[in-house]
């Protein structure tokens, strides 16, 4: 029955979310520097169109573990084009992209001792 090529409808908007591949910055950067480039991102990225609650959904999930952050997505009836969440759209068909740095860490992130 389940040929490789069938899809089920039901489960368009239920990507099975994952953290992007590994990355690395343009240079080093320290945890300060990347959460400064986060919250950047976060006060601005509504200014750039669609809806505040689906922000606020993406940002919860961005920061959440992957179960949790399912969750979210789930709930909030974000549809995921992208499994890392870097493109994300509303059911109104409002697009939401997040650079890979709101989602995780690059590699060569500097850890302060």
């Amino acid at each position: 029955m389940g040929c490789a090529g069938s899809r089920d409808k039901g489960n368009e908007t239920s990507k099975k979310i994952r953290k992007p591949k590994a990355w690395k910055h343009t240079e080093p950067i320290t945890r300060a520097q990347l959460t400064q480039m986060r919250e950047e991102f976060w006060d601005t990225a509504p200014h750039y169109g669609g809806r505040k609650e689906i922000w606020d959904a993406l940002r919860a999930a961005a920061e959440a573990d992957l179960t949790l952050a399912q969750a979210i997505i789930d709930s909030a009836g974000v549809i995921v084009q992208n499994p890392d969440l870097t493109i994300c759209y509303d059911e109104r068909g409002a697009k939401y992209e997040l650079p890979k740095y709101v989602i995780s860490e690059p590699t060569n992130l500097i850890h302060d001792n």
